[in-house]
C-alpha cells in the first residue's frame, strides 16, 4: 500500500514557473513599460498541447500585480500571468495595448512549454476582466502586434462579487470549461 501511495504521488503532474519574462520588444525605451511589462508563465512540465490561459489581475487599473491565482493552480493547463501598466502613470489605451502585446507574445511562445496556441484562452479578474473583454471586442489591438483576436479559444473574464461586507466568489465546479 505504501508503494502504491508513493508511486501515485510520483505520477501526478510536476509544474514549473518562469518568472518575469519581458513580453515587449527589448528596443523599448520607455522606462515604466520595461518595468511593467513581463510576465510569469506557469505549466505542466513533460506534458503537451495543453491549454493556456492569459491572466490579467485586478486592481482597477491602478494597483494590483501578476499572479498565479490558486483555483488555476495543478488543473492541466498552463497560466500567464500578466502585469500591464497602470493608470495614472499610463493613460488610456496603454493597459490595452500591452494586455494585446501579452496575448500576442502567448500565441508566438507558447508551444516552447509545450502548449497549443490553439488553445489560447484570455480571462482576468475585475479591472483584467475588462482588459479581456475590450481585446475580445475590438480586434485592432490585437491586430497591431500581429495577432488574430478570432484565434483566442475563448474570452472568459471573471469579478467577484461583493456586496460591500465580503467579497464572494463562485464554487469551482467538478467538471471544467476545458474538459467539456
Amino acid at each position: 500500500m505504501l508503494l502504491f501511495c508513493m508511486l501515485t504521488l510520483h505520477a501526478q503532474e510536476v509544474y514549473k514557473t518562469v518568472k518575469d519574462l519581458p513580453y515587449i520588444a527589448k528596443s523599448e525605451t520607455d522606462a515604466y513599460r520595461k518595468e511593467r511589462c513581463k510576465l510569469d508563465v506557469y505549466y505542466p512540465v513533460d506534458k503537451k498541447d495543453f491549454p493556456t490561459i492569459v491572466w490579467f489581475h485586478g486592481g482597477g487599473l491602478e494597483g494590483g500585480g501578476k499572479h498565479i491565482p490558486q483555483e488555476l493552480m495543478n488543473r492541466g493547463f498552463a497560466v500567464v500571468a500578466v502585469n500591464y501598466r497602470l493608470s495614472p502613470k499610463a493613460k488610456n489605451p496603454a493597459y490595452i495595448e500591452d494586455a494585446a502585446a501579452a496575448v500576442a507574445w502567448t500565441f508566438n511562445h507558447i508551444e516552447e512549454y509545450g502548449g497549443s496556441k490553439d488553445k489560447i484562452f484570455v480571462s482576468g479578474h475585475s479591472a483584467g476582466g475588462y482588459l479581456a473583454l475590450i481585446l475580445a471586442m475590438d480586434k485592432k489591438y490585437m491586430e497591431a502586434y500581429g495577432a488574430d483576436a478570432d484565434k483566442v479559444a475563448a474570452y472568459l473574464p471573471t469579478c467577484i462579487c461583493d456586496d460591500g461586507k465580503e467579497a464572494v466568489e463562485m464554487p469551482m465546479q467538478k467538471k471544467y470549461w476545458w474538459q467539456q
